[in-house]
């Protein structure tokens, strides 16, 4: 059965969208038991192993492109090949591309025997992607995906001018219209004033809107020292910031349902109290 491939692309860089990803993933595994992939298809700017505080991966996205081009990767290779630890629970990871300078020799191909071979690996892949629709990368997971996520910030820099030329012009020409899209709108330090409201970004871009999560700056801190995986699995509330986002995704792909059954009471009255938010 081939799983589930959810696109997550910013408006534009450097706002919060591979945390953003990332921790949605993990708080998914966490919760599901499931298999969950993440690829990190940031080919220009891979930075996913240093939020780990891994400075050398033994298995990068370049390390594996020889298979994938030529075509022998499969699932099981894929799932053998991914990065996993104690504190990532059922979470599998791909690291990115370290051979920058190779980034716009990815062919669309390439491309999609990755995420083939990923679809095949895991119940559920989070592909990463950049918010540049100028490589193979960020169009073939957007075209190939089931959900696609925009994230943006409510700074009228962060959406109105990037989305238009990007997600808008480049996207509708692969097919992709705006509307294809679900907005997660970020909040930093909790503000709640002097930004626009979701309603607004919606109008402004065209896309749908999905939800809004609030993150604290504290998490932002452990990227810079390399011990995201420690901050997510070390309290329940660090994990809980990304509800927001997963519990509307377990609903959508009809996964709720699997955690009525568990022997977690707790977790089910958090299942029941987001979905009445939602």
């Amino acid at each position: 059965m081939s799983g589930i491939l959810a696109a997550f692309g910013g408006s534009t860089p450097n706002i919060g969208t591979s945390l953003t990803a990332f921790g949605t993933a993990y708080r998914i595994a966490s919760l599901t038991g499931r298999k969950v992939g993440y690829l990190c298809l940031n080919l220009k700017s891979a930075k996913t192993h240093l939020y780990l505080g891994i400075d050398k991966p033994d298995v990068t996205l370049d390390g594996v492109k020889p298979e994938i081009r030529a075509g022998t990767l499969t699932g099981d290779k894929l799932r053998q090949y991914a990065f996993r630890s104690p504190k990532l629970g059922g979470l599998h990871v791909l690291f990115g591309n370290m051979a920058r300078e190779q980034a716009e020799y990815y062919e669309p191909e390439d491309v999609q025997r990755l995420l083939a071979a990923s679809r095949e690996a895991f119940d559920l892949t989070i592909a990463d992607v950049s918010a540049y629709w100028d490589n193979a990368a960020t169009v073939c997971a957007m075209r190939e995906a089931d959900e696609r996520f925009l994230v943006t910030t409510d700074s009228l820099s962060h959406f109105q001018e990037d989305i238009h030329r990007w997600t808008g012009q480049v996207g509708s020409q692969f097919g992709i219209l705006p509307e294809q899209f679900r907005l997660v709108l970020l909040h930093r330090n909790h503000r709640t004033s002097g930004g626009f409201r979701m309603k607004e970004i919606r109008k402004e871009t065209g896309c749908n809107d999905f939800t809004e999560l609030k993150l604290l700056e504290s998490v932002h801190l452990q990227l810079d020292s390399g011990r995201l995986d420690e901050w997510l699995a070390s309290e329940e509330k660090n994990a809980a910031a990304f509800d927001a986002l997963a519990t509307p995704m377990l609903k959508r792909m009809n996964w709720a349902q699997r955690l009525q059954k568990t022997e977690r009471p707790w977790m089910r009255r958090l299942m029941v109290h987001r979905r009445r938010d939602v």
